[in-house]
């Protein structure tokens, strides 16, 4: 056995404990969500129905020790609050519609650049990818400051507009909810672009040639053959746009103005400025349940284009 070298020594160990190979793969990712989400996540709920205090942690205890018992002390009230107010309403919505628009715009830029890097020349296809990624070598705080030099009134965009006699007068376009489209759709476009990439690389180009051989247009066979059955690298890339877009905070908080509420602005004035931890809590909780609906349609909708094409 002591001949034997050090990685078969463990495997042989692990395979008396029981734990084979598909065990391991399956729980190491499952402990790291359980240490990283879900016990966070518990935490996060719990506080969620507690009550606001002048203390240190900011809340009260839900569960407490008195005369001997456990007495549990649960607040529904924060949750019911956030219905009440027409605030936190506006912001989920205001989220929801702003990452919505912006993963449909990513969606209508990148399919065609990630269709044009699948059909290069293999050789071109790594300096793409390449330009694609080439911004995440840059801060992304760095990238969302230079859009301001971009949009603001005296900015590049706005001087050479005027440079060259298109406009008299510098076009409002910081601190809207345009600006904030901008930054969300350059910010996030590669995670729509390399899902579609890796989705269209492997599309078989026997389709293509069964539907031109059949008298189909080009335009024809792409939305007859191509879409369709890029289907689940479409629905990849509107997951990886959309979820973490509904939350962002740091876009808004640059690019946007006074009137652009995201949930990201309403967690982030609860919990620093307003020291409200219980209902920034809630607002947390119920914003994780608005991503779960639209995640489950998208999953289920991928598995049956999976399906489909199988």
């Amino acid at each position: 056995m002591s001949s034997l070298p050090l990685g078969s020594r463990i495997g042989a160990l692990l395979g008396r404990m029981g734990l084979k190979g598909r065990v391991l793969v399956i729980a190491i990712p499952t402990v790291w969500l359980l240490i990283f989400f879900l016990i966070p996540f518990l935490v996060v709920a719990k506080i969620s129905f507690s009550v606001a205090a002048i203390a240190r942690p900011p809340y009260l205890p839900i569960v407490e020790w008195v005369d001997g018992f456990f007495r549990i002390s649960l607040n529904f009230g924060n949750y019911l609050f956030l219905l009440e107010d027409p605030l936190y309403v506006a912001a989920y919505l205001g989220s929801v519609k702003i990452a919505g628009v912006s993963t449909l715009i990513a969606l209508l830029i990148g399919y065609p650049m990630a269709y044009l890097i699948a059909r290069s020349e293999p050789d071109r296809r790594n300096l793409l990818l390449m330009l694609v990624v080439l911004p995440f070598w840059t801060s992304f705080l760095l990238r969302v400051y230079a859009w301001i030099g971009f949009l603001k009134g005296n900015g590049v965009i706005n001087n050479l507009l005027i440079g060259i006699g298109i406009i008299d007068e510098p076009l409002v376009m910081l601190q809207t909810d345009f600006a904030v489209y901008v930054g969300i759709v350059y910010t996030y476009l590669p995670f729509m672009i390399l899902p579609l990439y890796a989705n269209l690389v492997k599309l078989d180009e026997a389709y293509l040639e069964a539907s031109a051989d059949l008298g189909a247009r080009p335009i024809t066979t792409f939305f007859t053959v191509t879409l369709p059955l890029s289907l689940s690298g479409i629905i990849a890339g509107c997951m990886l746009v959309f979820i973490p877009a509904v939350g962002e905070f740091v876009i808004p908080a640059l690019l946007g103005g006074p009137d652009t509420l995201m949930i990201g602005q309403v967690l982030w004035n609860e919990f620093f400025s307003n020291r409200d931890w219980p209902i920034a809590s809630a607002v947390a909780i119920v914003m994780l349940f608005v991503l779960v609906i639209p995640i489950m349609l998208l999953r289920w909708a991928q598995s049956a284009s999976e399906g489909e094409n199988q």
